[in-house]
């Protein structure tokens, strides 16, 4: 039996078919207006990202990690970076048991 490419989605066709809107026209995006200026009380009242961190309690930083690092972290789901964190800190914390002043030598 011969394969045939599948087809994709949607023909033009099939949507105009199933299409309850009208096609919009270049006076109906004319016409259009900003969603918080149509709205105005619904758009004040969504939220706009995450904001600013008010108390930052960890730092921004670049880091290169082996590969087989990431993929292990990484393999155990989400919230890996934050997994590799509550690990360094272990190692830290452990580090500074041994050093008399706390300070981690190498």
């Amino acid at each position: 039996m011969p394969r045939t490419k599948k087809a994709r989605g949607y023909s033009k066709k099939d949507l105009r078919e199933v299409s309850d809107n009208p096609e919009l026209t270049k006076s109906d995006f004319a016409r259009a207006r900003p969603f918080s200026e149509v709205f105005p009380d619904l758009s004040a009242s969504l939220r706009k990202g995450r904001g600013p961190n008010k108390s930052p309690t960890k730092k921004l930083v670049s880091l290169r990690l082996s590969p087989e690092v990431v993929e292990h972290f990484k393999s155990t789901g989400a919230g890996w970076q934050s997994r590799i964190d509550e690990t360094l800190r272990e190692a830290v914390k452990r580090k500074r048991g041994q050093t008399s002043v706390g300070v981690i030598r190498r």
